[in-house]
């Protein structure tokens, strides 16, 4: 291993769900490192763990056995609320329903997580939104609502959220579910724009083709690690619209 910061290290993960007198062992034996600077998609069929490993990475579940590490914090030991400063400080979440509030402007909605921010380290929490629409894009609409907003404009509304406090660790949860192929193309380029300016980033996806955009597979079946692989030829957004365009014909 490189000597990078770690920003997520498991060691022999597993998450046990009890249904009456059944165990289902949603993950068993997981260990995956991510380091600083990486991006990364977690792919697999419906039922291979990869949301549930995303719940317990998210410190929104704990493991059942193993060890976690979210930037050299030792997950396990900490208690609820700990978990949800731990969630706020460390990890920006980008939905596929983007969960934004609908009646509010795009700005006050990337505020948010400042205002919930219970450090006091943000003096200025519209500056800082501002400054995080700019990087997605959508400078231009920071005082529209975001029911005025296209499908594509309002994951990038999501996407400046979850990053407005400088988060360790982005986690999209099937960020491109919601949308038509050549949107999901321009938010993939984003998260390698992110990426390329230093952002960490974790993304679960079930499109192939947009799991190529990022510079490293984890591909899960059954609750355990089955691969794990750089990506050699990596998606560009000219070489993914080209080949839209080619299945188009």
């Amino acid at each position: 291993m490189s000597d990078k910061k770690k920003v997520i290290e498991t060691k022999k993960i597993g998450r046990i769900f009890k249904n009456g007198e059944i165990e289902v062992h949603a993950l068993t034996g997981v260990d995956l490192v991510i380091e600083e600077g990486e991006f990364v998609a977690i792919m697999g069929s419906s039922g291979s763990g990869k949301s549930t490993l995303l719940n317990i990475l998210g410190c929104l579940d704990k493991p059942t056995s193993g060890e976690y590490y979210l930037d050299g914090v030792h997950v396990n030991s900490l208690d609820k609320n700990q978990l949800a400063d731990i969630r706020n400080q460390k990890i920006g979440f980008i939905f596929q329903s983007y969960n934004l509030l609908s009646r509010t402007s795009a700005l006050e909605n990337v505020e948010l997580p400042l205002v919930y921010d219970r450090t006091g380290r943000f003096s200025n929490p519209k500056e800082m939104a501002k400054k995080a629409l700019e990087q997605v894009g959508l400078g231009h609409r920071i005082d529209h609502k975001t029911n005025e907003l296209s499908g594509g404009q309002q994951q990038r509304v999501a996407i400046a959220r979850a990053l407005v406090n400088d988060p360790a660790l982005i986690l999209a949860d099937e960020a491109t579910g919601n949308l038509d192929s050549k949107t999901s193309i321009d938010i993939a380029d984003l998260f390698v724009r992110l990426n390329n300016a230093g952002k960490t980033i974790l993304m679960i996806t079930h499109e192939p083709e947009i799991a190529q955009f990022a510079k490293r597979i984890v591909t899960f079946r059954d609750g355990r690690v089955l691969t794990d692989e750089i990506i050699e030829n990596r998606s560009t957004k000219e070489s993914a619209l080209r080949d839209l365009e080619a299945t188009a014909q």
